[in-house]
């Protein structure tokens, strides 16, 4: 199974650390920005990362992709069963990817990826966001956070699932090049995003992509 995409990308970290968390073994093929293999091309006509190469089965968008992978390797479903969990997490999943995604881009993009693209950086809007959107965001995620690993500490139910995957992927980003979630303001959220970090499949995909990252830092 080939993932097409820049690892960096949120919705390619989130499809490559929920393979890992199903037991799905995956490739990474470098692709986006017009750019990729046939597979990747045929996969994702609107050149819309990640995509999915699965023999004969293409398929771009991180939804439809987990979507596939977790339907295709039942056990311990990363989208709970139980109705209320499951809208919860389908929720979180559109909170990180419309939401918090949307303000962290304005921050990652103008920061790192502007001027690797040799575009100029709109730091005014990156800083726009990072003082008036992201603090709505972290108060969000604050409130709905239980106190610790003790009382649940996830978004939903007691375990790590889809919901802190997809919320927690543009938060790194975010990460990456602002230091504007404090611990003294927002505790629960840091605690919770160490947490998310600290899981293994987390924490090789993230040092898989650290060297692109740098690159795009140094400039």
């Amino acid at each position: 199974m080939i993932i097409h995409g820049a690892r960096p990308s949120p919705f390619v970290r989130k499809v490559i650390v929920f393979a890992a968390e199903k037991g799905i073994a995956v490739e990474v093929q470098a692709a986006g920005f017009g750019r990729g293999a046939e597979g990747y091309l045929k996969a994702s006509p609107f050149d819309k990362i990640p995509a999915l190469e699965d023999g004969d089965f293409l398929l771009c968008d991180s939804t439809a992709i987990i979507t596939y992978m977790d339907a295709l390797k039942p056990g311990e479903e990363m989208i709970p069963a139980a109705p209320r969990e499951r809208a919860r997490t389908i929720w979180y999943e559109e909170f990180g990817d419309t939401i918090v995604q949307a303000a962290g881009q304005k921050i990652f993009f103008n920061r790192a990826v502007a001027r690797r693209l040799k575009r100029e950086p709109d730091l005014a809007a990156a800083d726009l966001a990072e003082a008036e959107e992201m603090p709505k965001i972290h108060d969000y995620l604050e409130s709905v956070l239980e106190s610790g690993p003790e009382g649940g500490g996830w978004l939903v139910g007691d375990r790590f699932t889809l919901a802190d995957l997809a919320v927690a992927c543009p938060l790194i980003n975010v990460a990456y090049v602002s230091a504007g979630l404090s611990a003294d303001r927002w505790p629960r959220t840091v605690d919770w995003l160490a947490r998310v970090r600290a899981r293994p499949s987390v924490a090789t995909a993230l040092a898989e992509e650290w060297p692109m990252v740098e690159s795009m830092l140094s400039k």
